[in-house]
């Protein structure tokens, strides 16, 4: 199953629950039309605040100490709140289930001045929707962006090698160029070092992945599919692609927030061989529209 088919049949489960209990409240209670909807509403916000709550709550039982320049104060961990709650509703509820009509086609050409192309991977249950802000951002600075969603949703994560694989020699073909650069946002980074530990990294000249769980991260217990089983701290999986030698990585940057609530340790993003960048007052799904991944991401692109 594809991420915008499980978001859109979560969507219309949603709307029919939703529809069932205002008949109930309108015809057997009494209640106006008005009321039953803005009772709606009020659930449909108190729901995604619940899970967001979650996984902030799973991020402070497993948190990793913070050091004095990261930490933050009450404001800005609940502005970061928001922020993060705003990514979940905007990228669950809009975005991803509708990917086709918000993203497009990528559009790819020559690269100018030596660039080399960006592909970018997207997380766990996701699909290329969750780059709509960023790819849009890298293509006004120049780049050209390819983007590509992972199918099926519930998969193992070596299963996505073949897919990238293929992706990545479409990009080189339409830009001409002989190496691409990759972006992996949580999961991503796993998949990008996935395709890496089978193909080499001869068509990759910079890996950088943000968010992403190296070492897995507790919240994955929760996780369905295999895909969510390997990145459970401690799998046999994770011990296969963290063995010393196993990925040839190149030139690789691990970017991640001190107080990431889905990826728990956060220092589960630490990853060997890697310039590792560790950011404050970033939620994880908030990383997808943060001025500041943005501002990090064009100039470790610039770098190559």
């Amino acid at each position: 199953m594809a991420a915008a088919t499980l978001h859109r049949l979560m969507l219309a489960g949603e709307f029919v629950f939703y529809l069932l209990l205002g008949m109930l409240l309108v015809g057997k209670c009494g209640w106006s039309v008005g009321q039953a909807v803005g009772l709606a509403m009020i659930l449909v916000v108190a729901g995604r605040t619940f899970v967001i709550g979650v996984t902030y709550l799973f991020s402070r039982a497993y948190a990793t100490r913070t050091s004095e320049p990261h930490r933050i104060g009450a404001g800005r961990a609940v502005a970061m709140f928001l922020r993060e709650l705003s990514a979940f509703f905007l990228l669950f509820s809009v975005v991803m289930p509708f990917e086709r009509f918000f993203m497009g086609a990528d559009r790819l050409g020559r690269g100018e001045g030596g660039r080399l192309p960006v592909l970018l991977i997207h997380g766990y249950q996701c699909n290329r929707g969750y780059w709509l802000w960023l790819r849009r951002s890298l293509e006004r600075a120049g780049w050209q962006v390819a983007t590509i969603s992972l199918e099926p949703v519930f998969n193992d994560i070596d299963g996505y090698v073949e897919q990238v694989s293929r992706r990545i020699e479409d990009v080189c073909a339409a830009t001409g160029a002989g190496q691409v650069m990759l972006v992996g946002h949580s999961m991503g980074g796993l998949v990008s070092r996935a395709y890496l530990r089978r193909q080499g990294n001869a068509r990759v000249a910079k890996l950088v992945t943000l968010g992403s769980p190296h070492h897995g991260s507790q919240l994955a217990k929760l996780g369905m599919g295999e895909n969510g089983r390997q990145m459970v701290p401690g799998s046999a999986w994770l011990a296969a692609l963290n063995a010393p030698g196993a990925v040839p990585l190149p030139q690789t940057v691990s970017v991640y927030s001190r107080h990431d609530n889905y990826v728990m340790p956060q220092d589960s993003s630490l990853l060997d061989g890697a310039k590792v960048v560790p950011l404050a007052g970033i939620g994880h799904l908030e990383m997808a529209f943060s001025p500041a991944i943005e501002r990090l991401l064009l100039a470790e692109l610039a770098a190559v």
